[in-house]
């Protein structure tokens, strides 16, 4: 704790009492702000965890798939079947707002060339259904896998907003309210200190008064 360097006075008394319950109101919404953004920052890291594990187990399963489909498939026909892509894709990137932290909201545009129903860009005559699987495995698990991106994006920010708070909130705690504090008990004892001065003396000019009446 310091005092900070002002004039032991009525005004600034004053001023340092408004600035003391501006610091203190900042502080309380700080720290309700801090806490709302762990709680929802841990929902996000669970959310992350389980989704993580959903796609990796799946992205295992299709890779599996296309193991099975090499091994009965030759190189060149494997390879001349997953050449040309039926899909085109991109990334629609929007922000949303939780807790004052602006956070990706990521959406895929996808478009099928040709046949509308069918995502394999390939003939089924020389290829397996190992490959068909694959394919099918994979076109589902894109939609997860930008989520996943969007959600492990959100956490990092709100990690770095959660940090910023914390040390807004530990400056409040530990320094300016407690200097505001001890500053205001500093100036209220001087402005006593003054008000008994100036009630002895003028106890001493009425008594001299007195006498000399």
């Amino acid at each position: 704790m310091a005092i900070l360097n002002v004039k032991p006075t009525r005004m600034e008394l004053t001023t340092l009492r408004k600035r003391l319950a501006t610091a203190t109101r900042g502080h309380k919404l700080l720290k309700d702000k801090q806490d709302e953004l762990m709680r929802r920052f841990i929902e996000l890291i669970r959310k992350n965890k389980a989704l993580r594990m959903e796609v990796e187990k799946e992205l295992h399963e299709s890779f599996q798939e296309f193991l099975l489909a090499s091994a009965v498939m030759s190189p060149e026909i494997l390879k001349q079947a997953v050449s040309f892509p039926k899909e085109s894709i991109s990334v629609e990137i929007k922000k949303k707002n939780i807790m004052s932290v602006n956070v990706p909201a990521m959406n895929f545009i996808r478009k099928l060339e040709g046949d509308e129903g069918s995502i394999y860009p390939y003939g089924f005559v020389q290829t397996s259904s190992e490959l068909d699987d694959a394919i099918s495995k994979l076109y589902g698990i894109m939609p997860k896998l930008l989520e996943l991106a969007e959600i492990e994006k959100a956490t990092q920010l709100m990690a770095d907003e959660i940090e910023k708070t914390r040390r807004r909130v530990n400056a409040l705690e530990y320094r300016t309210i407690p200097d505001l504090e001890e500053t205001i008990r500093f100036i209220r004892m001087k402005l006593d200190e003054n008000e008994r001065s100036s009630i002895t003396r003028l106890m001493k000019v009425k008594d001299m008064i007195q006498k000399e009446a």
